[in-house]
């Protein structure tokens, strides 16, 4: 049975109180829209489906192309799909688009580019690949293991505060303008990064040595800080790595252990609610060039509807993800376990030092005060999250059978964000 819950985070509220001010940054935006405003009349925020189609009436039809990374109707592609579905009923059909599936445009290393050369003209992108092309984008990647890692709560939280943080950082949001492409969702992840390992690994004497996938730089350093050795591991290669013994765990989210059929071949899971690992979230981008020819009605459309695309992240992919993990770990005699004292310990201090090199480091021109605004909104957030009244945590281990989405009306979270977080931003 699904109760509600109340969680303690004294800690993390007491961090909202003495760094609230950290939010407001030198050198940080104001409030402003998305980009380049469209031509033509838009409609108020809050307009209804019949108001959007009245007004797309005399618009010329828009074609727009855009890519999965998942094949057509799976989990990971559900957020995409849901968008573009909304946004061409909401048009009457006068914005439609092809997509197509499984990357089939562009690899992940190369969407940006396929944005500014023509090919794609909105897709998922992902900074942390290129870290030394998006060094303020990979700044704040860096410090999103200090979200709340349970899978209700956590996932709601995660894939807010990062946003508010990079739409408030003009050094975040310049990268993107550098580089051709509107950022319509900063940052996004696909739930919290965990240890699948081919046996069970849960302390530093289980983890020495052992060869673990890693795909960014704080990964890399947690990973050595527990004694393992990083090695870099496509997702799409990770389950014949394990079998053949070329690495023993897989530091992934449970979506991308399903993506990449790994877990049958690492089903002993390791992870922690609150110390968590370095994540490798993507954005939601459009082509620059594109977004500037759009007529103004087409632009707060496709905005208005990112409510769609940020619920169904959570709801339609992290939580079936997670529920498909649970059923694969059980069946193959695998299990979700916690780190031991020494790990933990270890992982702890190696992510203190993380946070040291962001503010130390040259990612952004102040990475203190970075790193105060993330604190200061993943403290905010949880609390935002937690007077939702949102259900329990039921744990990974169980979370297909003690949990569905349809336990949590996804309606007021969705209007949460919108209202605090985008709706400053909407083409006007």
């Amino acid at each position: 049975m699904v109760t509600k819950r109340s969680i303690n985070r004294s800690g993390i509220a007491a961090l909202a109180v003495t760094v609230v001010s950290a939010l407001t940054l030198a050198g940080c935006a104001e409030d402003s829209d998305s980009g380049s405003s469209g031509s033509g009349e838009g409609l108020d925020i809050g307009a209804s489906m019949e108001e959007y189609q009245e007004a797309f009436a005399d618009v010329d039809p828009i074609e727009l192309n855009t890519q999965s990374p998942g094949p057509k109707g799976s989990a990971t592609g559900a957020p995409i799909e849901k968008w573009v579905a909304a946004v061409e009923e909401w048009s009457d059909g006068k914005i439609t688009f092809e997509v197509a599936y499984s990357n089939a445009v562009a690899e992940p290393t190369e969407i940006d580019d396929a944005l500014t050369d023509g090919r794609l003209d909105v897709a998922s992108t992902l900074p942390i690949y290129e870290p030394s092309e998006y060094p303020a984008n990979a700044a704040l990647i860096e410090t999103g293991f200090i979200s709340d890692q349970t899978v209700i709560a956590g996932a709601l939280q995660s894939n807010a505060w990062p946003n508010e943080v990079a739409f408030n950082n003009d050094e975040v949001m310049a990268e993107f303008e550098d580089h051709g492409i509107v950022p319509m969702v900063p940052i996004f992840n696909s739930g919290s990064q965990m240890l699948l390992c081919s046996e069970p690994r849960t302390g530093l004497a289980d983890l020495k040595g052992a060869a673990t996938s890693a795909s960014g730089t704080a990964q890399t350093e947690q990973i050595k800080a527990l004694g393992g050795s990083p090695a870099t591991v496509a997702y799409t290669e990770v389950f014949e790595s394990v079998e053949r013994g070329v690495v023993d765990c897989a530091n992934a989210t449970l979506t991308v252990g399903v993506l990449g059929g790994f877990i049958p071949a690492a089903p002993h899971v390791t992870v922690n609610s609150e110390v968590g690992f370095a994540l490798a979230p993507g954005g939601w981008s459009f082509s620059k060039d594109t977004w500037d020819s759009l007529p103004l009605v087409a632009q707060q459309l496709m905005w208005d509807r990112l409510d769609v695309y940020i619920a169904s992240n959570i709801e339609d992919k992290i939580w079936p993800n997670t529920a498909e993990a649970a059923k694969l770990v059980r069946e193959n005699d695998g299990s979700f376990q916690d780190f031991e004292p020494d790990a933990l310990s270890a992982l702890e201090a190696a992510n203190a030092k993380l946070l040291d090199t962001v503010r130390d480091g040259d990612g952004v021109s102040d990475g203190g005060a970075l790193v105060d605004a993330a604190e200061t909104a993943a403290a905010k957030w949880f609390d935002e999250v937690e007077a939702l009244d949102i259900p329990a945590e039921v744990g990974y281990q169980d979370f297909d059978e003690n949990f569905t989405p349809g336990d949590l009306d996804m309606t007021a979270y969705t209007e949460l964000v919108m209202n605090e977080i985008w709706s400053a931003r909407r083409p006007s």
